[in-house]
């Protein structure tokens, strides 16, 4: 009982932070969403901050969790990006979310370690992605691999948010991303000499 209580809360703090953002997530307006008693919200998680530290990371591993299979079944950058844009069509409430949570963590540090929690999910995602992406290219043994599946996973949650101010270069900064996804498969493209040639160029400029 107990715990369907809690996971009531949870959902109803999933729906109230993408109804109100987390400016209205009052402990009110989550316990009618989840249709409990208000007090419960304390009783169960303490704060009203305690219970978005646990709705995000449920929020985010759930989300993860539905996208876990195409994640998988990706092999280059340019299927990433164009899985990375289906993701921001079709969860776009709830990376902004995840975007209003980070903002949020700022002044809340109680927010911090759920947050960054459900930023991880994301980019082991992506991690995991990158590695076999990049293991046919030069840059395979000159890139952070774990670096750059958090830069990508950053840039996702910021053009969110920068969308909500300027869509157009929002847009632009997305086609900059595929124009990168293209000169990578054109990398993976090259013959094995040509190949070779760009890895000791690239190990001369980085010694």
């Amino acid at each position: 009982m107990a715990a369907d209580t809690r996971e009531k809360l949870v959902r109803g703090a999933l729906e109230t932070l993408r109804t109100h953002g987390i400016a209205g997530a009052s402990a009110r307006r989550i316990a009618a969403a989840a249709g409990v008693n208000q007090a419960l919200v304390f009783h169960h998680f303490g704060s009203v901050h305690g219970l978005l530290t646990a709705a995000c990371e449920f929020g985010a591993r759930e989300q993860v969790d539905a996208y876990r299979a195409r994640f998988q079944r990706v092999r280059s950058l340019t299927e990433l990006l164009e899985l990375g844009r289906t993701i921001r069509a079709d969860e776009r409430t709830d990376l902004a979310m995840l975007a209003q949570l980070l903002a949020g963590a700022q002044a809340a540090p109680e927010l911090v370690p759920a947050t960054a929690a459900g930023l991880a999910l994301w980019a082991e995602e992506i991690e995991g992605v990158l590695h076999r992406v990049l293991a046919a290219t030069p840059l395979a043994e000159f890139v952070d691999v774990g670096g750059l599946a958090r830069a990508v996973t950053a840039a996702f949650i910021g053009l969110d948010l920068y969308e909500g101010v300027d869509q157009k270069e929002a847009e632009r900064a997305v086609a900059s991303l595929e124009q990168l996804g293209r000169l990578l498969t054109v990398l993976e493209d090259l013959g094995p000499v040509t190949r070779l040639a760009i890895r000791t160029q690239l190990r001369r400029s980085t010694r």
